[in-house]
């Protein structure tokens, strides 16, 4: 019998090929499209976008160094949630299964399990790492299948310049100059508030414990993932969707009326800063918008506010713009 994850990767229409420069493009995609990823070159640093059209109507794309590796921040857990649900429905995990939530998993950027004490259900963690981009959540979910299982779905999805760390705890003591493996604990983690470190920082984009990718490869993924390509069962595919649909920040950007799953991500770290945002939108007449945006900068803390509200703006235009053809 034929694998169904192996038949629809198969069968998945390739994309044309991206110039690996930071010069803009475009192939048939719609002017006010192109427009949008152009108005991203005010922004500081580095913008790396990319998006497909597909439908009935016909295929185009547009963006700007979609092949540059770029600091993707937690747009990274859709990896993990992928890897969690496969775990599901081969019977190894249960979403009922009883999690627990303490200072053996706790960190920082962790809105819902910072402060919280106790087990709650698998689907619960999940939820929360997509919903909210709980940390905890995240590292919870990274210790019950381990990073070499998300590191394989990653693999499967020939997508050589996604990382992602060992646990976000990990990362960021690594960051903080710990050695590369080391966890500094829930303790050592708060005294980096207060500035401390564990020998020399480290910038987040390096070999070993970050959370990388290009804005070609965000794109891939979910045209594959959202397409089943790496589930063998459709309900862990309709799982998978419900919960990327609970990604916050689609519903600050994304047009209203329209149906859409993904990921957003940030970080702050010294004075380097990253926002990422990946998903697709469902659109009327059989078309599906694929997207991708990351910024990464360096510059002071004040700054971050303007640089957020800009990109923000952006990415609103441009997926209001690549919305146009398919709506009405």
């Amino acid at each position: 019998m034929l694998n169904r994850r192996k038949l629809i990767a198969a069968t998945l229409a390739a994309p044309a090929a991206v110039a690996a420069g930071s010069e803009a493009f475009a192939q048939g995609a719609p002017f006010g499209v192109q427009a949008a990823v152009d108005a991203f070159k005010a922004l500081p640093g580095t913008v790396g976008c990319y998006l497909i059209g597909t439908g009935p109507k016909g295929n185009w794309e547009a963006g700007a160094s979609a092949t540059t590796p770029l600091f993707i921040a937690s747009s990274c857990k859709t990896f993990i949630l992928a890897a969690v649900l496969r775990a599901v429905e081969e019977g190894r995990i249960s979403e009922n299964d009883q999690w627990a939530v303490d200072d053996s998993v706790r960190t920082l950027g962790s809105q819902i399990f910072e402060h919280l004490t106790g087990t709650t259900t698998a689907r619960a963690v999940l939820e929360a790492m997509i919903a909210h981009s709980d940390n905890t959540a995240t590292d919870i979910a990274l210790s019950k299948v381990g990073p070499k299982a998300v590191r394989a779905i990653i693999d499967e999805a020939k997508l050589p310049d996604v990382k992602i760390p060992d646990s976000t705890r990990r990362m960021l003591s690594y960051f903080a100059g710990a050695p590369d493996g080391t966890d500094i604990g829930w303790k050592g983690v708060q005294e980096l508030e207060t500035g401390k470190t564990f020998g020399t920082p480290r910038p987040p984009m390096n070999d070993k414990q970050t959370m990388q990718g290009t804005a070609r490869e965000m794109v891939l993924w979910y045209q594959k993932a959202l397409a089943g390509a790496f589930f063998a069962k459709p309900q862990t595919l309709t799982e998978f969707k419900r919960i990327q649909a609970m990604a916050d920040a689609l519903a600050v950007t994304v047009p209203d009326g329209i149906a859409a799953y993904g990921k957003g991500g940030s970080i702050n770290w010294q004075t380097f800063n990253s926002f990422a945002l990946s998903g697709q939108m469902v659109l009327g007449a059989g078309g599906l918008v694929t997207f991708s945006v990351t910024i990464n900068w360096d510059g002071p803390a004040d700054g971050i506010p303007d640089v957020f509200a800009k990109y923000s703006a952006g990415v609103t235009e441009l997926l209001k713009q690549a919305s146009l053809p398919y709506r009405g």
